[in-house]
């Protein structure tokens, strides 16, 4: 009985100093797994935060210098947290720096926030961490996410201009009707003579945007609004995936964006020894579009199969130019497919750079058009009754 007991004890005694050590602070330099629990649950249930293509991009490319320079990573990882702003990415870094103190691989740390690094960056690490390649893994990472952030500034910055130009006509246009043409409707309404049809138009739209402004504004907002979250839905999403590439001059931008992006993502992938299946998968859970995604899911399926990668790409003409399927071919043949696909990245990448550039010019003079046929209807409304009136004291 007396063994028993003591034995009971020494239990009891274990179990505290357990409890003990488990719940001590990380300020004397052990790890409180209930405490890590707490910050990424915390991380988690901010769904609001999100990191831009160029903070994940910094991050990569601080993590590839200083591995490349021999800096052990969890060094490397409280460096990059101590030169970090973001409270946010501040958080996200320690918490992979708790995990890899536990013993965890880093990219099993990022799968915990795999809703802000995404399949792409992971696998890649992943696969960099196996090979011992973790910082080439990681520069070529970083190339990747700036090349994508360029890309995206072009196409962003070629729709700027010609979208600036038909909003501020269509503003200027506004207040003259709301603010500058009621302040002549009197003169208008007081000549005998008959108005022109358009002058009547105004008149009657004046007074409706004048009564009911506020409304208007309203309900452009919330139809805006309204257009925004329909096309997030996947049916109408799809239809709109679908016929973007029939729209002259646009169309052919935004396939080539989006060629551009597929291609260098699956050589990058392959370039880091991600298996061919591995990166269609990983792609198309990258690719927003949805019918890219389609295609792809389709082509890995096939590739399971045992069918031809280049062969895949033919069934999609549409979407993929002959260019991709012959120049995989080539690939297949020469057993190097990650530089095929760099190859039609940088091809396409090119395509979209050169037209860009042209698109101010090409869309000038449509939008000199619409400005002369907007501004030039308002002003003949308003000069039109004037010009009719000097006609009839011509005539006495």
């Amino acid at each position: 009985m007396s063994k028993t007991s003591s034995f009971k004890k020494s239990l009891t005694r274990k179990r505290k100093l357990n409890i003990k050590l488990f719940s001590f602070s990380s300020k004397k330099g052990v790890v409180s797994p209930r405490n890590s629990e707490t910050a990424k649950n915390k991380i988690r249930l901010n769904f609001f935060n999100r990191l831009s293509t160029h903070e994940k991009e910094l991050f990569v490319k601080r993590l590839s210098y200083l591995l490349k320079a021999g800096i052990p990573i969890l060094q490397s990882l409280t460096m990059i947290k101590d030169q970090t702003r973001l409270n946010f990415q501040k958080k996200i870094t320690q918490s992979l720096i708790e995990d890899v103190e536990n013993g965890q691989s880093l990219s099993s740390s990022l799968k915990r926030f795999r809703n802000i690094f995404g399949d792409f960056i992971i696998n890649v690490i992943r696969i960099g961490e196996d090979t011992g390649l973790l910082h080439q893994n990681l520069n070529y990472l970083a190339e990747e996410l700036k090349e994508r952030r360029l890309l995206r500034r072009k196409v962003i910055g070629a729709f700027i201009y010609p979208v600036f130009i038909a909003l501020t006509t269509i503003s200027i246009t506004a207040l003259l009707i709301i603010f500058i043409f009621p302040k002549i409707l009197p003169i208008l309404k007081s000549l005998n003579v008959p108005l022109p049809i358009t002058t009547r138009f105004l008149i009657g739209l004046s007074g409706f945007l004048s009564n009911n402004g506020l409304y208007v504004l309203l309900g452009l907002i919330f139809f805006i609004i309204a257009i925004i979250f329909i096309s997030k839905l996947p049916k109408v999403n799809l239809f709109i995936n679908n016929i973007l590439p029939s729209i002259p001059i646009i169309g052919k931008i935004l396939q080539n964006y989006q060629l551009t992006n597929v291609s260098r993502t699956l050589g990058i992938l392959l370039k880091s020894n991600v298996t061919l299946t591995e990166s269609i998968r990983i792609t198309k859970e990258t690719t927003p579009n949805l019918v890219y995604k389609n295609m792809l899911e389709k082509i890995g399926e096939n590739i399971l199969k045992g069918k031809k990668l280049s062969n895949q790409f033919e069934d999609f003409p549409r979407f993929f130019p002959i260019l991709i399927p012959q120049m995989l071919s080539i690939g297949e043949t020469t057993g190097n497919l990650s530089e095929s696909f760099l190859y039609l990245a940088e091809f396409y990448k090119e395509e979209v750079d050169e037209m860009t550039k042209n698109l101010s010019n090409i869309l000038e003079p449509f939008l000199m058009i619409f400005m002369g046929v907007i501004v030039g209807t308002v002003v003949i409304s308003i000069i039109t009754p004037i010009y009719g009136i000097t006609q009839h004291l011509n005539i006495r």
